[in-house]
């Protein structure tokens, strides 16, 4: 079953700005300036994100000199994708054994 922290991850990882920026940073850590390049978004909006972002516990800053870089958790993706495996996991079990509930 999905928790609470599970869910407010999905809510925060189903904007497709903030998934863009969650891609690009799989791939490579990145200062502001190369996301606002990389996605063509406005840095105030982009800010924004990357706030929610890191305090969703996804990303983690790197201040260098006047820059601040981002990188991505791999562990709190990994953590949300083992809760669909589960959910893929319960799923098939439940078509095996044809498991479905009586209607009243």
């Amino acid at each position: 079953m999905m928790t609470s922290v599970d869910t407010d991850l999905i809510r925060v990882l189903a904007d497709p700005l903030r998934l863009q920026i969650v891609s690009l940073l799989a791939h490579e850590t990145l200062c502001t300036t190369h996301l606002v390049e990389e996605t063509g978004a406005r840095q105030t909006n982009l800010s924004n994100h990357l706030k929610v972002l890191r305090e969703a516990g996804v990303v983690e800053t790197e201040p260098c000199g006047r820059f601040t870089y981002y990188k991505l958790r791999p562990d709190v993706i990994e953590a949300v994708a083992g809760s669909f495996s589960d959910l893929a996991a319960a799923a098939r079990a439940t078509a095996a054994a044809d498991k479905k509930r009586a209607c009243p």
